[in-house]
């Protein structure tokens, strides 16, 4: 199962006791409804509302690149894969058990910004395991010999804290997309290449431009690929499927240690082991960077009220791992 429907608010009678249930890999118990106490009337309502709201735009996700963003910003080429979404479906989950689902929960679909959550991830586990030594270094001195990411009078003050809070403000081109073509700054086209430039720390802004360079940054300092380090890291121990899949770029490559690299971009388990306590604490096992720790700054504090902000922000904005 690859979507967790999360519609408790709407379906739940008064708590009752039971032991956490944590699905092992390869299964998931069902229930009835009223096995759970669960309202199946407003259960049956809130499928219908599901099923009645699927998104109204083409399920041919090219489509809705080229006629959303790329309808407004430059640079709109795809160099990933793009795929045809099946109809609405989904699941309910209520205690660990699946209590409803509809349309074929078994069709393989894209998902895009939530690799950030798996991105994230896997940064925070290189601070954890202390390849990272503090999130307020700068990253430049983390890079290879040769890459000149970070050079230069302002790209040289960023720090691991800024790019993962979107802070950053880095200037530059990454595999072929500057940073400015996303979500540009002007009023007019000719204004987009000439953005103000802002002090790293001070001005957030939602980039993915910058998400891939924490992608790169964070490779270089594994020295191995992403999507080995979180399968090996987190996935495998967690018991998720493996038939996720995460891609990069089409002209993402780079030679690593004598190696070609795909450098990537910014399942059911994941998302269940997020929202049932056993589940996180199975995570928080694993990552112990969300939770509070003597190596400076909290990742995030423990009980995922209140986030560092980025400087000018409220404090509930972003985590810096932002799967929580």
């Amino acid at each position: 199962m690859r979507i967790i429907a999360v519609l408790s608010l709407l379906l739940l009678a008064l708590p009752v006791a039971a032991k956490p249930y944590f699905p092992p890999p390869g299964q998931w118990a069902t229930a009835t409804p009223a096995s759970l106490k669960v309202d199946e009337q407003k259960l049956a309502e809130a499928v219908a509302y599901a099923i009645a709201s699927e998104n109204p735009a083409s399920r041919d996700q090219a489509i809705v690149q080229a006629t959303t963003f790329g309808a407004k910003e430059p640079y709109d080429q795809i160099i990933g894969p793009m795929g045809v979404r099946a109809a609405a479906n989904g699941v309910i989950i209520y205690r660990g058990k699946l209590i409803a689902q509809w349309g074929d929960v078994d069709s393989v679909d894209m998902t895009h910004s939530i690799a950030k959550t798996f991105l994230t991830t896997v940064t925070g586990l290189a601070w954890q395991q202390g390849l990272i030594r503090d999130l307020q270094d700068r990253v430049g001195p983390y890079m290879p010999h040769g890459v000149d990411l970070y050079q230069g009078e302002h790209n040289s003050q960023i720090r691991w804290d800024h790019l993962l809070r979107q802070t950053s403000d880095w200037q530059g081109t990454l595999w072929g997309k500057p940073d400015w073509a996303d979500r540009p700054e002007g009023q007019t086209p000719a204004d987009w290449p000439n953005r103000p430039l802002r002090t790293p720390g001070t001005f957030y802004k939602y980039n993915d431009v910058r998400i891939n360079l924490l992608a790169l940054s964070t490779l270089y300092v594994w020295r191995k690929p992403l999507p080995q380090v979180l399968n090996e890291q987190l996935m495998q121990p967690i018991g998720a499927s493996a038939t996720w899949r995460w891609y990069g770029y089409e002209n993402s490559w780079i030679e690593l240690d004598g190696q070609r690299v795909q450098s990537v971009s910014g399942g059911g388990h994941w998302g269940e082991a997020f929202l049932s306590m056993p589940g996180i604490w199975r995570v928080l096992a694993i990552c112990s960077c969300v939770m509070a720790s003597g190596r400076g700054s909290n990742w995030l504090v423990a009980t995922g009220l209140n986030w560092p902000a980025p400087v000018g922000l409220p404090t509930r904005n972003m985590a810096l791992l932002t799967g929580f």
